[in-house]
C-alpha cells in the first residue's frame, strides 16, 4: 500500500467498488484511506455526477 500515492489509492478504491471486487480487498483499501484521512476525497468522487 505504501507504493500508492493518495490519488492512486482513491482511484483504486473507486474502481474496486465499481467493479464489485472482493469485499476483503475493498475493506483493505478502505482502511488505508481512513489511515491516510482521505475519506473526503472518496466522498467527493461519489458525490460528483458522471455523464
Amino acid at each position: 500500500m505504501n507504493n500508492l500515492n493518495n490519488d492512486m489509492l482513491v482511484e483504486a478504491y473507486v474502481k474496486a467498488k465499481e467493479l464489485r471486487l472482493n469485499e476483503d480487498f475493498i475493506v483493505l483499501l478502505q482502511k488505508e484511506l481512513e489511515q491516510r484521512d482521505l475519506q473526503h476525497k472518496v466522498d467527493a468522487h461519489f458525490a460528483t455526477p458522471t455523464i
